[in-house]
């Protein structure tokens, strides 16, 4: 129970802080802003570079890769079914129904339970769904938003994200064999040694803006309950039955796995969602804003639980 407690509590804790934070306006908007650009231009690339770096990538990856490619397509075709009986006007709902945002809340959640250097398992879950994120969800945003899809902005944007190149040289240092080569060569040791640095920055940094970035208000947030409840009830049986499922079967009941991909599925809809809306749509902001909001409260507490009942 102590090492729970230990596991746990700078979790919370540094949520309620940056709460605190926003709530006595300790940091303006424009840093908050600024502090997001910090995670996710250096500090998350450093973290997923460093993980698939030194993560042993085995063939039955593959495998896990493509269901968490599909897992959100199929999740996107539910909230379209769902929609006319759920979705109450609100054409943001089935976007509400699928994609996991692994960057700023899964990999804090992840490796500040369970570690930094376990997050290359988490990494390697994530990675499907990273395909999934840059080239079908980015596009149904950037089709809403413009009423086309633009395949060269999806690449374009797919290329140039910080993420994907770290992911990227990660994989190809991994796969030359230079895991052990670049913290010992000159220089190069320096820059790994430099980019450990920024890594440990990112969990503490994320967990803070997460806290930050809570904008749940009085007047939007009971219309939120619904797309947030309607979620749980598709995603929360999957999050308990795929792990075991899928794992057991392919990973020889690798727990670390498990636990990456509970982690994911239990996460909120992406945070770039408000990034890529229409303009001039006020109540669907308020709407899609307090459901994101929400949503991550309820993870972070069915994550502490999870947690309780599962540590590696």
């Amino acid at each position: 129970m102590s090492d729970i407690l230990n596991r746990v509590l700078p979790i919370l804790i540094l949520l309620v802080v940056g709460a605190v934070m926003r709530r006595t306006r300790f940091v303006s908007d424009s840093a908050i802003a600024d502090l997001r650009k910090i995670v996710v231009n250096i500090a998350l690339p450093a973290v997923l570079f460093i993980a698939f770096l030194e993560t042993e990538v085995v063939a039955n990856d593959l495998v896990i890769v493509i269901a968490t490619f599909a897992l959100p397509v199929g999740l996107y075709l539910v909230g379209r079914a769902l929609q006319p009986r759920f979705g109450n006007g609100h054409e943001y709902f089935p976007l509400l129904m699928t994609g996991f945002e692994a960057g700023m809340l899964g990999i804090s959640l992840f490796g500040a339970a369970y570690g930094l250097d376990r997050v290359g398992q988490f990494a390697i879950v994530d990675l499907g769904h990273e395909l999934f994120i840059w080239f079908v969800y980015l596009a149904l945003l950037l089709a809403k938003r413009d009423g086309t899809q633009n395949s060269k902005s999806l690449v374009t944007a797919f290329v140039k994200s910080p993420a994907i190149v770290a992911i990227v040289g990660g994989i190809f240092a991994n796969l030359a064999g230079l895991e052990t080569s670049l913290y010992d060569w000159p220089i190069a040791g320096g820059l790994m040694a430099t980019l450990g640095f920024v890594a440990a920055l990112t969990v503490p940094l994320i967990l803070l803006i997460v806290g930050l970035g809570n904008i749940l208000d009085t007047a939007g947030i009971r219309g939120a309950v619904r797309p947030v409840l309607v979620r749980l009830a598709v995603v929360l049986p999957l999050a308990i039955v795929l792990p075991l499922v899928l794992m057991g079967n392919i990973l020889d009941n690798n727990r670390e796995a498990q636990a990456a991909l509970f982690t994911l599925l239990i996460l909120p809809p992406p945070f770039i969602v408000p990034l890529y809306m229409k303009p001039g749509v006020d109540d669907e902001h308020r709407y899609v804003n307090n459901a994101l909001s929400l949503y991550a409260v309820v993870s972070v507490a069915i994550f502490v639980g999870y947690v309780a009942l599962n540590p590696l």
